[in-house]
């Protein structure tokens, strides 16, 4: 009998633990503008001997469970909008689920209410510092959205409408190949492309479009492959306009530029609460002449189109489609001889026939499901149709002394298809937050490809000539795992597979099929100190596929197809006072090799392994309400790990460089901005005998904000320095040289440019 009551008493006492324990908080936060849910907002739970975190989906949706009879505070903060806190009580007779709808006004960011502690950044916290930037700096171009990554230079050396070169955590990336691109989930980058590997042109966005930006440095995220060893970069754009713009700007040197931006749908079927829709359309102008003698006739137009649906909390549509068209006359990188000599101007050129055209549609839709509220299955599909014409000449009479080394790289009707599929969910180990991604991707592109020899844009004979075939799948699952409420840990495992091919239409001899198999494993490991310091530690494997022409041919013994990068490092991210934020990281890349082809002549570089050693600081200060102070400082150190020690220099490698600025951000009255972009003198060749110049320029914006129109003005340059924009170790030959001179070759930089600007809200 005492039995049966101990038992009894037991079962009692157990169910009673289970039903004190089953209580549940979950609600959604939404934007109170668009009344659309809000994702990434920070929610804090504070209760009696309890305190946890989650950031809200993509729907706006988070939830608590497994709570204790009692109060909980509930606190909410995203960047961009007011914080905001509740309380709310679990009482004896609603052990159940409570719903709460949490509006969010949009608000100019305040530094003193960020906490540094973000598990979804991989404990980086550099999206925390490019978020900062895109709400208070000024951007008027493309090339300024890619300038929001920390750390990252740009060099423009083909006239505007060629992709610029890349220069992050010194790697010289040259136009993306070790750093990867993305717009709305969809690759910018191009694999084998005519012109270089890893290709990223990025001028068919309009930069009015975007929303946010995604940054991961290293080779340390699981969703992100080729190409993404210094790091990676992902632009979304805007889902629905605020308000419909048209504006207008004029500059020196015949530069024109207009965009409008309109709402197709009304407001009734944006905030429709069971049906969410949104729809719009923008359009981009673009022609300047520059600054070169020989004028750039440079050409751009943009269209893009978006369409939003939202069905209750359950599915999320994204749709949508771009194009745009551009061509350019070029004046080429110039010789210093030809400078000095004063044969040509150093705005001048060699060969005036250089330039080029290339066009890009794409088709993006993407479909998000909320699956019981927890769990959130992805899918996304793309394709784009390329086209590239460039005519360059780098070496001028070198090769052929009477006709000239123009060379002409066409990419014929590429089209790229491609997947990416993923699987969100959180889950228990034990007492313990498990957060698991699985995700899958595919991609293919088709092209013909030309290397050819031309002069004055009349092509003479034909080097290589081909069709390209190549695919990449990959699958990765990603785990993250909250040990403790300030130890969190995250392991990921990546596999790819890539089938590269390639028939060579002049010869079957460089013509075949390859087949590489890579599997990238990464750790991510973060402690927070308190809310507002927080240390990390990283190490993975990345990579950078070559060139399919180069894989086919196999020009070199046992050169490695997929080089491997292995990156690590460790570092802090913290808020000595409450409007300061300092995100700083001691790295390491090592490079397996760094072979690539080169399709300016249809060879291949070797360099062997290397190693890259650096510091990356990253400092943003509210000094008041809506004055903000910015800097970036970073150094490397690069070097061959093979070579003798006089020959070990990293070519164009960068060394020092950093940014800083002022920033006045207000929605109505008087705005702008005042940088500075460094970069020291870094090695040109290998052995250090050339350098290419440092710089240092000063940049400023101001603009007058009404509730219907905006006034700009900005200027790059305004010191008016002389220098040069990208630059080469070359060995050319002039017109009437008898011997070739292997010296530094540039593209001059921007002189003072001023361009002035308009925008109308309606």
């Amino acid at each position: 009998m005492k039995a049966k009551i101990y038992i009894s008493l037991l079962m009692i006492s157990f169910c009673s633990s289970l039903f004190a324990h089953q209580g549940i908080i979950k609600g959604t936060v939404i934007d109170s503008l668009s009344l659309n849910g809000l994702p990434y907002v920070s929610v804090m739970l504070e209760g009696d001997n309890k305190k946890q975190s989650v950031i809200t989906n993509d729907f706006g949706i988070f939830s608590f469970s497994d709570l204790e009879i009692g109060k909980y505070k509930l606190s909410f903060f995203i960047f961009g909008y007011t914080s905001k806190t509740i309380f709310v009580e679990l009482k004896d007779d609603e052990i159940k689920t409570i719903p709460i709808t949490i509006l969010l006004n949009r608000n100019i960011l305040k530094l003193s209410e960020i906490t540094v502690k973000d598990s979804k950044d991989l404990g980086q916290t550099i999206n925390t510092v490019s978020k900062i930037d895109m709400l208070v700096r000024p951007i008027n171009s493309a090339q300024d959205m890619l300038r929001l990554v920390p750390g990252l230079f740009l060099a423009q050396h083909q006239g505007g409408g060629k992709a610029e070169q890349i220069f992050l955590r010194g790697f010289d990336c040259d136009h993306g190949t070790d750093f990867a691109v993305f717009l709305d989930g969809m690759p910018v980058n191009m694999v084998s492309h005519a012109h270089g590997q890893g290709y990223a042109d990025f001028h068919f966005v309009i930069p009015e479009t975007i929303d946010k930006l995604s940054v991961s440095k290293g080779p340390y995220a699981a969703k992100y492959g080729d190409f993404a060893t210094a790091g990676a970069g992902e632009f979304t754009t805007k889902n629905y306009l605020d308000r419909n713009m048209v504006k207008l700007e004029y500059g020196n040197y015949d530069t024109y530029r207009a965009v409008a931006m309109v709402n197709l749908l009304s407001k009734k079927q944006l905030n429709d609460s069971i049906l969410s829709q949104s729809a719009y359309v923008a359009g981009e102008y673009n022609y300047t002449n520059s600054y070169f003698d020989n004028k750039q006739h440079y050409f751009r137009y943009n269209i893009f189109g978006k369409y939003t649906a939202r069905y209750k909390e359950k599915t999320l549509i994204n749709f949508s489609a771009s194009t745009f068209n551009s061509s350019w006359d070029a004046s080429g990188q110039v010789p210093t001889r030809a400078v000095t000599q004063g044969l040509i101007s150093r705005y001048g050129s060699v060969d005036p026939t250089e330039g080029g055209t290339t066009n890009r549609t794409n088709i993006n839709l993407a479909i998000t499901s909320n699956i019981n509220n927890h769990s959130i299955f992805k899918n996304r599909f793309f394709y784009s149709n390329y086209n590239f014409n460039l005519y360059s000449n780098f070496t001028f009479f070198l090769v052929d002394t009477v006709r000239g080394d123009q060379i002409n790289q066409t990419e014929k009707g590429r089209n790229m298809y491609g997947y990416t599929g993923s699987y969100e969910t959180n889950t228990y180990l034990g007492e313990k937050k498990l957060s698991t991604v699985i995700g899958l991707s595919s991609r293919t592109d088709m092209s013909e490809v030309m290397l050819r020899h031309s002069q004055h844009r009349t092509v003479l004979d034909t080097f290589v000539v081909g069709n390209l075939f190549q695919e990449n799948a990959a699958a990765y699952i990603d785990e993250t795992l909250q040990l403790t409420e300030k130890f969190t840990v995250n392991a990921a495992i990546r596999a790819d597979y890539f089938l590269f091919s390639f028939k060579n239409l002049k010869t079957d001899s460089l013509s075949g099929i390859k087949q590489v198999f890579k599997p990238s494993p990464k750790l991510n490991i973060t402690y927070n100190v308190t809310n507002n310091t927080q240390l990390f530690a990283h190490v993975g494997y990345g990579f950078h596929s070559n060139d399919a022409r180069s894989v086919v041919q196999q020009q070199v013994k046992n050169q490695n197809n997929v080089p491997t990068a292995l990156g690590y490092e460790i570092g802090a991210t913290f808020k000595p006072f409450k409007n300061i934020l300092i995100n700083a990281a001691l790295w390491g890349i090592d490079l397996q090799s760094e072979l690539v082809y080169e399709g300016d002549v249809g060879v291949i570089a070797v360099t062997g392994a290397t190693r890259r050693l650096g510091v990356d600081v990253s400092l943003r200060w509210q000094l008041y309400k809506s004055l903000f102070f910015d800097a970036d400082i970073n150094y490397a150190h690069s070097q061959q790990l093979n070579a003798p020690k006089n020959q070990s220099y990293l070519p164009l490698s960068p060394v020092l460089t950093s940014v800083a600025g002022l920033s006045v951000k207000s929605k109505k009255g008087f705005g702008g901005s005042l940088r500075y972009r460094y970069m020291s003198n870094r090695p040109a060749n290998e052995d250090n005998s050339i350098q290419a110049m440092g710089y240092f320029l000063v940049d400023a914006v101001v603009n007058y904000t009404t509730s219907r129109f905006q006034f700009g003005l900005s200027a790059e340059n305004i010191l008016n320095t002389t220098w040069n924009q990208a630059q080469f170790e070359t060995l050319s030959r002039l017109k009437n040289e008898k011997t070739a001179v292997d010296e530094l070759n540039f593209t001059p930089g921007t002189p003072f440019f001023a361009k002035g600007s308009i925008a109308f809200y309606f």
